[in-house]
């Protein structure tokens, strides 16, 4: 038995998640492990195939796509997004960060398709929940695990647009809703629907067969049941195969709307170690767009008062970035990210690595799970 068949299957073993697929790829060296079942009662095992939400690792591929437009011309990084997003064209921000709704100042200058990508729009989540503000955007920004209930993105948008922003754009860095932001940008730029983008111009090419929006009935038998953790210490069901991904969403999530496997998540991980080229050698991404995505975009400042989500690291494009070894697994430039659903896929180009974690056990909160650690410990001792 490997490392890392021991660490995951002792935290299906004492109960934190019924299944897990642990992925640790370097070069064409490929470890894959799979423990447990795709449920509690144990209905089939987990196998690598299994198919997950993959909740916020969407967000590297958001911004991805982001860069596929910018690099064809039809929209800049210094671009207003008012110009796609007329919603936005004339945000207010509240006075200061615990000010009451009403207390506002107009934006001091437009947010741009970069404040977009690097999460500095103005809307998100800072480490301080109850502030007003905050309070307006949880009525807008609801759970992202859990897409259900959100209206279509023009609606979304436009309820947006009357919460004020936190912090005056560029300013702050703040979780969640930028990536969403990105997806309907793709939406209305391209002329088309978010979904059909990314099979297009990313899934498509990249070969990554079982990610989409939605599970349908042919594949519905891979597909992994969703817990979040009872107050009891049990695994409470929060969405079977049939239920939410049964059908398209009205919206199409650029924050945590996808289903994949992990494979597919390798295969766009290995497309950002190959700076932008495929696996059939053809060009996605230009290595300056991967270069982008992938160096921190953070001030000092900036990490330091995002550190419940990013505990020192910095933020790159739809991902975090290591830039200071505060944990074994921290090597500065490892890029990637968590899931609220249990998930988390990385990057690391000193070693050429790419980790992938897929578990059906929720997050309760910002801060990775004593299983997350435990997986990024052993793929960082076995990738050195």
């Amino acid at each position: 038995m490997t490392p890392l068949y021991t660490a995951l299957r002792r935290r299906v073993d004492d109960g934190t998640v019924p299944g897990a697929v642990g992925l640790l790829a370097r070069g064409d060296d490929v470890e894959v492990v799979t423990v447990g079942a795709v449920d509690t009662g144990g209905s089939a095992p987990m196998a690598r195939d299994s198919i997950f939400r993959i909740a916020s690792i969407t967000k590297p591929v958001t911004a991805a796509a982001v860069l596929l437009l910018v690099e064809e011309g039809r929209i800049g990084l210094a671009d207003p997004v008012a110009k796609w997003l007329p919603e936005l064209a004339r945000p207010m921000v509240v006075r200061t960060p615990a000010s009451p709704v009403d207390d506002v100042v107009p934006a001091d200058r437009p947010v741009t398709v970069e404040d977009l990508l690097s999460f500095r729009t103005g809307w998100g989540f800072p480490a301080d929940f109850s502030l007003p503000a905050v309070q307006s955007l949880f009525t807008v920004q609801r759970d992202g695990r859990f897409l259900q209930d959100w209206p279509d993105p023009d609606t979304w948008l436009g309820r947006l647009a009357q919460v004020p922003m936190l912090h005056q754009p560029g300013a702050a860095w703040l979780y969640g809703t930028s990536s969403d932001l990105q997806g309907i940008l793709v939406a209305r730029v391209s002329g088309g629907t978010f979904p059909d983008f990314l099979a297009e111009r990313i899934f498509e090419p990249l070969g990554m067969r079982d990610t989409a929006f939605e599970v349908p009935a042919s594949k519905r038998h891979r597909f992994t049941s969703a817990y979040a953790p009872a107050e009891d210490g049990t695994l409470r069901l929060v969405d079977a195969p049939d239920g939410g991904w049964s059908s398209l969403p009205r919206f199409h999530s650029g924050g945590g709307g996808l289903v994949s496997t992990a494979d597919d998540w390798l295969a766009f991980g290995r497309l950002l170690l190959n700076a932008g080229t495929g696996p059939d050698g053809r060009r996605l991404l230009s290595p300056t767009s991967v270069s982008r995505m992938t160096t921190n975009h953070l001030t000092a400042a900036q990490r330091e008062n995002a550190a419940l989500f990013l505990e020192g690291q910095g933020w790159g494009y739809g991902g975090q970035v290591d830039v200071t070894p505060a944990d074994p697994w921290n090597v500065p430039g490892r890029y990637g990210w968590v899931g609220g659903t249990g998930t988390t896929a990385h990057i690391v180009p000193a070693t050429g690595t790419v980790t992938v974690l897929l578990t059906q056990a929720a997050m309760t909160g910002p801060t990775p799970t004593p299983l997350m650690r435990d997986f990024w410990r052993v793929t960082a001792q076995a990738g050195r």
